[in-house]
């Protein structure tokens, strides 16, 4: 496992890692600049891209701890940027051949830190040191945006676990290991949390997801309420495709609730913006329940009254952890390390 202690630790020095790193044929945002940004350059380059692109982020970040912001805006900022070199881009295989030269300067950051230039990577050293976070959890980021350019159909219920794996489950680890959480344990909770959370925004945009060419019903299901690929393309919906969809979405709903229980296992401040993500996925459910579980003749949306109430409770949630951490000596990383966190 390759950590910051342990690269910077080696001997002798490392060749230098000799590539491309321009980053031709992406998006011109995520292009590497000619010169290494400071370290504050590529903080505020993180901060923009996560802060400015995505609407979700934002309810996300208020609920971390603050501290945590700065260390999670570089996380994201890798998160995204090896997200849309996969799908941003003109055709297959631009993508693979970004998704490897992000791979090489992943790898750099990790054993050449100095010959960084992309902000993500200037910007991850310092949370990648003060974290102690191991490559592996990005680099199964990078495997996961790969396959997309390959494998585009699910077989069954394991394969989109073994996606998960790869795709979705290394987000929740690392938010985890920023906070100071390293139990297997709590990582395993994470995984159903994040695993649960995947499936359900895969179930809620089949139409969508088919008309780039993918699909995440698992083909196993397909066959067990006797659904064909020629009926989902069609959006015909009847008595087989609900039932399907009710056992799809029992099983996330299963695996967000099974999740839950990370919640108590760490500090109050971090414990609400999991009950959000868990409640946000439930919600996400709930809409496909609502419309009677078709997705195929339209997309479930949550309601704005249902975002204001998970919204509403993730603060309260903030708020009353803000005050007990007020109340007892010691900080919220202190706990995690003394008493709530036995086996960091």
């Amino acid at each position: 496992m390759i950590t910051a202690h342990s690269a910077t630790a080696s001997a002798p020095a490392v060749p230098p890692l000799e590539f491309d790193d321009r980053l031709l044929g992406a998006p011109s945002v995520y292009l590497t600049p000619a010169e290494r940004p400071s370290l504050a350059e590529a903080r505020k380059w993180c901060k923009t891209l996560v802060t400015t692109h995505y609407e979700n982020f934002h309810v996300a970040a208020f609920v971390l701890p603050s501290a945590l912001r700065p260390n999670f805006h570089s996380v994201y900022a890798f998160c995204r940027t090896s997200d849309d070199l996969g799908d941003e881009v003109a055709d297959t295989a631009t993508a693979t051949r970004l998704l490897s030269t992000w791979r090489a300067m992943l790898q750099q950051c990790f054993l050449q830190p100095e010959r960084s230039r992309h902000p993500v990577y200037v910007a991850l050293q310092p949370t990648i040191a003060q974290c102690n976070l191991p490559i592996e959890p990005f680099d199964n980021l990078i495997s996961a945006f790969e396959q997309d350019q390959v494998y585009t159909h699910h077989e069954s219920l394991e394969t989109l676990e073994s996606y998960s794996r790869y795709s979705a489950n290394p987000v929740g680890r690392l938010v985890l290991m920023l906070c100071g959480y390293h139990s297997e344990e709590r990582l395993r909770l994470s995984d159903e949390i994040c695993t649960g959370l995947q499936l359900a925004n895969f179930y809620q945009d089949i139409v969508e997801d088919r008309a780039r060419g993918r699909r995440y019903i698992p083909a196993d299901a397909m066959r067990r309420f006797h659904v064909s690929d020629e009926q989902l393309v069609a959006r015909h919906f009847d008595a087989n495709v609900r039932a399907m969809m009710e056992f799809l979405v029992a099983d996330a709903r299963a695996r967000l609730n099974r999740g839950a229980r990370l919640a108590d296992l760490v500090a109050a401040d971090l414990a609400s913006s999991l009950r959000l993500f868990v409640n946000g996925g439930n919600a996400i459910l709930d809409a496909i329940a609502a419309q009677g579980y078709d997705t195929l003749r339209s997309r479930p949306v949550v309601t704005k009254a249902a975002k204001l109430k998970l919204l509403a409770g993730a603060v309260s949630g903030k708020l009353l952890g803000t005050f007990r951490s007020s109340a007892k000596p010691g900080s919220a990383a202190a706990r995690s390390e003394s008493g709530k966190d036995g086996a960091p």
